[in-house]
This record gives structure tokens, sequence and C-alpha cells, in this order.
């Protein structure tokens, strides 16, 4: 089966010149071609009146690396560029950025909109929250009109995924703004499938973007953080009021790691992009499979692909067969593809959402319980089409 668009990858030389660091003059100076990294926990002043007068600001000077750290302000600097935001705050980790984004702006008696499928833990901290008397609602519909009826009065924020986690489904971002703004409504999006190279969410109107830097941009599987990027205004409000107080800093040597793994960002989301169409076409065409979960596969999101610049390489297939036994095997049987959370690393991960007792769950969710989510690493195309061939063949249609 085809895609339903021959969409072409294209990523911006601009971007490709902050990822390269063609944006640090800074380091010229002593002719390193990295940022030092800077480990340290204090920054001390030249005199006490110095100190007292960078408190204000504590957002842009460096007195305590919870705030503020050289080696992290360079990445933060260029995820602002990528995204086209004037402000970055990362974290320790994903999880650590959407805290800040609810702690930082949300208050009792507020409510969050959730529109399509949203990753676990993120609900997770929503339903935390309502100890707190902030409540939430999660609308699965991508018609703008059951969106707009599942608004309230008291509505904060409208958070997203586009495409949304297992199902990948896409929505129409600048409709969504557009009603959001309408109502006075913030928006957010988990931006990290797509990375900033293949999806610029603020030059649609979004106002807070977020990333897993776990994933595409740190690349390697050995760095856990995150980032949110914005306005100077929402970002001086959630870094006084959610990210100092939260606690969850980056470190600067994962400031540093990240750094590097933006050097061969690009390039590997070129590959990634090529492969997992190949392979997402491949699996379309296989007998066991009942459904290829990937935006370029999805006749109704047809219109919508102009959003993005190009795909990663994350994606799921329905199985014709829906036992977890019949999971179990084909994950176990497959050689190069290997079991574990997360993605966007250079190696190949399997996971399914099933567990062998909450398919009545998943369905209401939207999700099959014959899900089975891929991400594609560099290990090539041929040989992990030829792993997953042998494993499918495995399973009885």
């Amino acid at each position: 089966m085809k895609p339903v668009s021959e969409h072409n990858c294209c990523i911006d030389p601009t971007d490709i010149e902050i990822c390269l660091g063609h944006d640090e003059p800074l380091y010229e100076q002593n002719g390193t071609m990295m940022p030092p990294v800077y480990q340290t926990s204090l920054f001390a002043k030249k005199t006490f009146a110095e100190l007292v007068n960078a408190f204000p600001a504590e957002h842009q000077n460096y007195i305590y690396s919870r705030g503020q750290n050289p080696t992290v302000d360079a990445l933060e600097k260029k995820l602002a560029a990528l995204e086209h935001g004037e402000a970055c705050k990362c974290s320790a980790s994903g999880m650590a950025a959407v805290s800040s984004l609810f702690y930082g702006l949300l208050k009792r008696g507020d409510h969050i909109l959730f529109v399509n499928n949203i990753y676990g833990p993120t609900l997770q901290l929503a339903n935390h929250l309502r100890r707190f008397g902030i409540e939430h609602t999660i609308c699965l519909s991508r018609n703008i009109a059951a969106i707009e009826r599942d608004i309230r009065p008291e509505t904060r924020l409208i958070y997203f995924e586009s495409p949304a986690t297992m199902t990948f489904r896409m929505l129409d971002i600048r409709q969504l703004v557009e009603l959001a703004k309408s109502r006075n409504i913030l928006t957010a999006i988990d931006n990290t499938w797509a990375t900033p190279l293949f999806m610029k969410p603020l030059a649609m109107g979004v106002d807070i973007s977020l990333h897993s830097l776990t994933k595409y941009v740190g690349g390697h599987s050995d760095v856990v953080a995150g980032a949110l990027i914005t306005s100077a205004e929402l970002h001086r409000e959630i870094f006084a009021n959610g990210y100092m107080l939260n606690g969850g800093a980056m470190a600067p040597w994962n400031g540093w790691l990240l750094i590097r793994g933006l050097r061969t960002l690009p390039n590997r989301m070129l590959q990634h992009h090529r492969d997992g169409l190949q392979i997402a076409r491949f699996l379309s065409d296989h007998p066991a499979v009942a459904r290829v979960n990937h935006p370029a596969f999805v006749a109704e999101d047809c219109d919508l692909l102009p959003q993005l610049s190009g795909f990663a390489s994350l994606f799921s297939i329905e199985l014709k067969t829906e036992k977890f036994a019949d999971i179990c095997s084909f994950i176990d049987n497959l050689r190069l593809f290997r079991t574990g959370v997360s993605w966007g690393g250079v190696e190949s991960l399997v996971i399914s959402p099933s567990n062998g007792s909450n398919a009545d769950v998943l369905r209401q969710k939207g999700i099959s319980p014959g899900l089975v989510r891929f991400s594609v690493g560099l290990e090539g195309v041929e040989a992990l089409t030829a792993d997953l061939d042998q494993a499918l063949s495995k399973i009885s249609v």
C-alpha cells in the first residue's frame, strides 16, 4: 500500500545551522567546537549589591543552577530559535516540563481540556491536580464542534498532541488555536514526535510547545530531559510559579549531551523519515496487519499533512489478532527490535499498550487491543523488514 501522501521531507537550512552550532560565536574566542560544561551549583558575584540586583530577574541571571546555568542556557537558546519562540526552559524530564506548565499557570477552579490521545503520565498528573481543585476533561474527538462543546467557562488551557500518542491521529492545529483564542484560552502541544525540525506549533499560534528531549533530540538513549518553549511573558510566569518551585532542573552535563544530540539531529531525522515510511509501507501490505497508524497512511488526515515538513519514525500497527498471547509471541520473536519504553534513539524498539486484561479500557480510549508500537532506529530498512516479516509469519491469521 502506498502512503496517502508522498510527503517530501524538508528541513529549514537555518535550522541545520542552529543544530550544527553556527549560532555559537561565544566559543570562537578560544577555539572550542562545543560549549563548556559549567558544572557548578552557584555563581558568585563581585559585590553583594550585584547579587541583590540579580534576584528580581532570576530567569535571566546566573545565581543558582536550579534557575539558570550557562551550558543549559546555550541549549535553551537553540531550542527557542528552532521553535520560533521567545524563551525556553529546560528541565530534568519531559514530565518536569509538564509539571512546571501546570503548576506555573493553573490555580484552583481552573479546567484543562485534553484533546486527542495523550501521554499517560500527563493524564495521571492531571488526576493528581484534582485534589487541588483543578479539573480536566478528555476529548477524543477531533471534530472542532465536539471540542467546543467540552470547553467550560473556567477552561484555562487546551493541551493536545498531534500526532497523538499510540494512534498518531492529527488535529487541525490552526482551527483549534482559533477556537481557543476566541475564548481567551491558552494552548499547549506536546511536540516531541515531530521535533522542532518537522513542525513549528508556535508559528501556527500555539502558546506553548513542550518536548521530551529524551527522545529524538537526545537521540542516543542516554539522557532524560524536557523542555518548554513559549513567549517571554508566559516563560516568566512559568519560571517563577512552576519551574523554580518544582525543582526539576536540568543538569549541566545533560545540557551538553543534548547540544551534542542536536549536532546530528537533522541527519538522523532524515533517515528516520525515510526508513519509517518504507517500513510502514511494508507493514501495510502484510496479511497479518489490519491497519497502519502513521500520518502518511491515514486518508482522512491527508489535508493536515502540510502542518508537518517530515515524519518521525514512531508509529503503530493493529494486528488482525487481538489475543495477548499472539502479541507477546510477535514481540518476543523480533530480533532487532528491542522491547522497551521510550523511543527516538538509534536502536529500534517495540512495545504494546496491551497487558492481557485491559482490552475494554483501551477500546474506550480508541486504541485497538492488537496495537503494537514501533520506534524505527538506524539499523537499516532491509534488516528491519526481514526481522518483522519473520516474526509476523509466526502469527496465525
